[in-house]
């Protein structure tokens, strides 16, 4: 008889080959193809999907979704970090408190959360009204469909992503360095830089790429938040499949962003290699 272990992994493996390797496999065949108006793909194989990638209207529609995502991760690490590293110091209760908080918006969809966020930064919402009657503005800001209104959808979004990869990485951070660098006299810029800024460098790496690739693919938020102009990746793809039916210039779109996230499956693999080759406090540098 087979072992339930056995079971449980042919299970999981027939499940990853039917949901993920054979849908991948089929973008990866359409990106190849021609498009075709009635069968919305076609033989012979080309290339031309890749190259309209490259063509200068999509590489700016590209380039700048690349800024926008890339813009938005910065700003959840700056504000994780921190927030990480205060939620990783207090004590259990505590902090299964603050998880919870952190959580909370979860419960609801993220499509009725980015309505939320629109009804606020509208020219008759929270923000504005708080401007105006506090004397500060004279007229309502054009806070909607501008890049901000964008990057603060996606970081509203994904904050607690990159949150919890860092915590958990100050989590398994030995205290007995950071009591070692304060025997060897580093102030706290030094203790930061040799010893938390290394060894928390894997929960970095994970939390921008948990951060980074969704926020690219979140079209919903481009086009409540963004407008026309504050295009991201995902509404090209979106627009190519739905609207335009070119199947294989939007799956060329999609392989694209595939090969992003496999450099920074690589980069994040590389940084958890040099943290273990590292291992812990260079006191030479202190």
């Amino acid at each position: 008889m087979l072992s339930f272990r056995r079971i449980v992994i042919t299970l999981t493996l027939g499940w990853l080959a039917v949901m993920v390797v054979a849908p991948h496999l089929l973008v990866l065949l359409t990106s190849f193809m021609t498009a075709d108006s009635q069968n919305l793909a076609a033989w012979p194989m080309t290339l031309d999907g890749y190259a309209k990638v490259f063509q200068p209207i999509y590489l700016d529609v590209f380039l700048h979704s690349l800024w926008l995502s890339a813009l938005a991760t910065a700003v959840c690490l700056l504000i994780g970090y921190p927030f990480a590293f205060v939620l990783a110091r207090q004590k259990p209760v505590w902090r299964n408190v603050m998880l919870v908080l952190m959580m909370l918006p979860f419960w609801t969809n993220s499509l009725i959360r980015t309505y939320a966020i629109k009804l606020i930064l509208g020219k008759k919402g929270l923000v504005n009204s708080l401007l105006v009657g506090s004397g500060l503005v004279d007229e309502p800001l054009s806070l909607l469909y501008t890049e901000f209104a964008v990057v603060f959808g996606l970081v509203y979004i994904l904050l607690p992503f990159m949150v919890l990869p860092l915590m958990a990485s100050f989590e398994q951070l030995s205290k007995e360095y950071v009591e070692a660098a304060r025997d060897l006299h580093a102030n706290a810029w030094q203790r930061f830089r040799h010893i938390y800024l290394p060894l928390t460098s894997p929960g970095i790496v994970a939390g921008c790429l948990i951060v980074f690739l969704p926020a690219m693919g979140m079209f919903y938020v481009a086009d409540l938040l963004g407008g026309a102009t504050n295009l991201l990746l995902g509404n090209v793809i979106k627009n190519q499949f739905l609207l335009v039916r070119d199947w294989p210039f939007g799956s060329a779109f999609s392989i694209t962003l595939i090969l992003i996230m496999a450099l920074m499956l690589a980069a994040y693999f590389q940084a958890n290699r040099l943290v273990q080759r590292k291992g812990g406090l260079d006191d030479t540098n202190l």
